[in-house]
């Protein structure tokens, strides 16, 4: 059998399977470049929801190292907050672009 003769036999098959892929490709509500677009937006929000997984992990062991002592809070407040003593005298250093030194 020629291929002329398959297409000519055939292509009301043809035509139709080619309207059906145009049309699921393009015009479709939920077309295949949508949801390729759809694809990548989900595998960019799970790798969003494993870091800030990691992020509430770490934040949840310092508070508990924080909580775990009266001195490791004193500490983190004196460090982060920069409180003090009654008496005592805080020195701030600040670099060029007015940011805190914390080293």
């Amino acid at each position: 059998m020629k291929l002329s003769t398959f297409f000519y036999r055939y292509k009301f098959y043809i035509i139709s399977s080619i309207c059906l892929l145009l049309w699921l490709l393009f015009f479709d509500r939920s077309n295949l470049i949508k949801q390729a677009e759809m694809y990548f937006m989900l595998r960019d929000i799970n790798s969003e929801i494993l870091y800030y997984e990691d992020e509430i992990k770490k934040l949840e062991k310092e508070e508990k190292d924080l909580l775990g002592s009266e001195a490791a809070m004193e500490k983190y407040a004196r460090e982060k907050y920069f409180l003090k003593k009654e008496g005592e005298t805080v020195f701030v250093l600040v670099d060029g672009d007015d940011k805190v030194i914390t080293e």
